[in-house]
């Protein structure tokens, strides 16, 4: 492309009769999405992607000169994309709600290379760059005008019209571009923040401490990103674009760029449905139960255009759901990520049903695929099954969301068990982006296509995984949250606990992560999970869980779990210990002094046996490969990014290293850290390596 563009700039610049430029992309939603992932990972030393850079500066830069440019964007506008449509002379962005414009590369571990880092805090000042940049947040058109990003929005109909008077009328003179501070409050941030030293200073120095109160350190992007903008500033133009392609090129060599890189392409692998087209479409989907994942199940399907039936016991629990997806929709308005029109339009895709809606059966009667987020209780699933059974189609599908239950047993009460799959959502459904397709053997290959083509459509990323008690995400987690206990049981703080956790790369502690959940389903999975997996779920004791649960400690849902939640207190009162829970540990530990145990063992205990349990679930086809155990683990439980996933991790830091602390974790604490012989991961998709032992 940037051959082509370089071309192209040639001729118009050397051409009398060609006074102005107009670039519109011929593809339909799209614009220009920026460089490409493969090109970037095929360069093996920090020269070669500071060359990269480079290149790419140096076509920006010459875009930027001579006959006025005006970029006519519709559709995504990422990355380099958009440092294309900086470049430009002026800026016209569609009001689809497929247009959205962004510098993402922070999410890659990287920063914008082709003088992103320079124009934009130039063109919609210091603070916002740094907020767009530092976040990688899309912008939606009508905020792109307002913070003058781009100059202006029309129908997409109108684009390219709008775009070509725009070229004239700014070569003949006629349309002349002011984009300087109008009010006094404008013209006095400018001054404070961007036309003195000790105001950018300020502003850099608080952007560093936000960054590092959000990652902990654990991102070095976003470092870079502050010291690159801060070096145009201070020196000139030129000397920031120097910073920028230095910059590129180190942290494109980074791990954790690396990693995100790999969390990037997994996930775009995934996008593909594995078992190939569906034989029918879904058009119309029955949720039962307008409860916290029924509601949430509903939300996602009616915004990518589905039919949904949802149906209640009673208008009460149907009324609650409705409000919840009524209020997220909301905020979406709110966030102008969707119109009021649009909102309505998403709305009326639903049909509230209640038991005493006479026509209900009706209804069902039309639905392909059903979807049941009830209690989790094999009897009830049982009685569903048995129910829809005589209501829906033949082929209809019959999913069941529950989060631990073996879809085969649930499949038991059914007359048609090919049809019976799982669909395991994660909460909140409209925030979380993983779900888990789980097939038992006599799910079909058809209803399992049309299943991962139902989650993708929700915007989901999808994994398929083995019928088993936890399937994948859970299983892992078990381990992980067993040794909470065995930690806090040797006399490790609660919060900090927490906090080595959290400097790991969690997003949140084990400790606050069980209060959220509730401690009474820690409980419960925990139960579960050690029938299954015998030793692998021993060296902390159930106790734990069972005290705080007869005291009636089921966490944040109850006001009072590890810690006390207060919402008149609000943030700040969420992290206060429950005193309570004192003599609940002093117990447990039979007086004994507390351990000495290091943060680095603390994390390593901790991730290792929720890596362990995640490389048990490859080695027994729980999950069909590496990807879908990296990215699951990253987006169904947050397992560090910058990490790239369990098994990028084993990858990063060596399979030895891992074995050895295994081995010395299983001499002094026990069996629980048992690893057998293990099959290898590919490094990346498609690309096999050497079978790697754990014993």
């Amino acid at each position: 492309m940037s051959e082509d563009l370089a071309s192209v700039l040639t001729k118009v610049e050397s051409d009398p009769a060609v006074k102005s430029v107009v670039l519109i992309s011929g593809k339909p939603e799209s614009f220009f999405h920026g460089a490409d992932i493969d090109m970037l990972a095929a360069c093996k030393t920090s020269g070669e992607l500071q060359g990269l850079s480079e290149n790419g500066q140096k076509m920006l830069n010459d875009l930027s000169k001579g006959k006025p440019k005006v970029a006519a964007i519709h559709g995504a506008c990422l990355g380099g994309g958009l440092e294309v449509a900086l470049a430009c002379h002026y800026r016209i962005a569609t009001e689809s709600s497929k247009t959205v414009l962004g510098l993402p590369e922070v999410k890659l571990g990287l920063l914008p290379g082709a003088g992103g880092t320079q124009r934009l805090p130039r063109l919609v000042g210091l603070t916002t760059s740094l907020d767009l940049m530092l976040t990688g947040k899309d912008v939606r058109p009508q905020k792109a005008q307002k913070i003058k990003l781009v100059d202006q929005v029309t129908d997409p109909s109108a684009l390219e019209h709008a775009a070509i008077q725009a070229a004239e009328e700014l070569a003949n003179g006629t349309r002349k571009v002011d984009r300087a501070p109008k009010s006094f409050v404008q013209k006095a941030q400018a001054w404070a923040f961007e036309a003195n030293s000790f105001g950018r200073d300020f502003v850099f120095g608080q952007a560093k401490k936000n960054v590092t109160n959000l990652t902990l350190g654990n991102y070095p992007a976003p470092y870079k990103i502050i010291e690159t903008i801060a070096e145009g500033y201070n020196k000139g133009f030129d000397a920031g674009l120097q910073k920028e392609a230095k910059s590129f090129g180190e942290l494109g060599q980074t791990p954790e760029s690396k990693a995100l890189v790999s969390i990037f392409k997994g996930t775009t692998h995934l996008k593909k449905n594995k078992f190939g087209k569906p034989a029918k479409d879904v058009k119309t989907i029955a949720v039962l139960g307008a409860g916290l994942m029924g509601a949430g199940i509903t939300q996602v399907s009616v915004a990518k255009g589905y039919q949904v039936l949802l149906k209640d016991i009673n208008h009460q629990g149907l009324g609650r759901g409705l409000a919840q997806i009524n209020k997220n929709l909301d905020g979406r308005v709110k966030r102008k990520a969707m119109t009021a029109f649009e909102k309505d339009l998403t709305l009326s895709r639903v049909v509230p049903l209640t038991d005493d809606t006479p026509s209900w059966k009706t209804h069902f009667g039309k639905a392909d695929l059903v979807v049941e987020a009830v209690f989790e209780n094999l009897e009830l699933k049982h009685k569903i099954i048995k129910q829809m059974e005589e209501i829906v189609p033949s082929d209809c599908i019959i999913a069941t969301n529950t989060s631990a239950l073996p879809i085969h047993k649930i499949a038991e009460a059914s007359k048609r068990p090919e049809n019976v799959i799982g669909m395991h959502y994660f909460s909140p459904v409209d925030k979380m982006p993983l779900l888990e397709i789980i097939t038992h053997d006599k799910t079909s290959p058809a209803v399992a296509a049309a299943a991962v083509e139902v989650g993708l459509k929700q915007g989901k990323t999808v994994i398929v995984v083995k019928d088993v008690p936890g399937f994948y995400v859970n299983r892992s987690l078990g381990p992980y949250m067993v040794e909470t206990a065995a930690l806090v049981e040797q006399g490790v703080d609660l919060q900090l606990l927490d906090q080595a956790m959290k400097e790991f790369g969690f997003p949140v502690g084990p400790i606050t992560l069980a209060d959220e959940v509730g401690t009474d389903v820690a409980l419960h999975v925990n139960a579960f999970l050690s029938k299954h997996l015998g030793v692998r779920m021993t060296g902390g004791k159930i106790q734990l869980m069972e005290d705080l649960v007869n005291k009636g400690f089921l966490g944040k849902k109850s006001g009072k779990g590890f810690y006390l939640y207060d919402d008149k207190k609000g943030k700040k009162g969420s992290k206060e210990v429950n005193p309570e829970v004192a003599a609940i540990l002093q117990n447990l530990r039979n007086g004994r002094a507390p351990a000495n145990i290091s943060k680095e063992e603390i994390q390593n205990r901790m991730a290792f046996r929720f890596i362990n349990e995640a490389i048990f679930c490859l080695q027994d086809g729980i999950i069909s490969g590496p990807v879908d155990g990296d990215i699951g683990a990253v987006f169904g439980i947050g397992f560090p990014p910058f990490r790239g996933g369990p098994f990028h991790y084993v990858d990063r830091i060596g399979a030895q290293k891992f074995v050895d602390t295994m081995h010395s974790f299983r001499d002094k604490y026990g069996e629980q850290f048992y690893s057998r012989p293990s099959g290898g991961r590919p490094r990346q998709v498609g690309q096999e390596v050497p079978p790697l032992y754990l014993s």
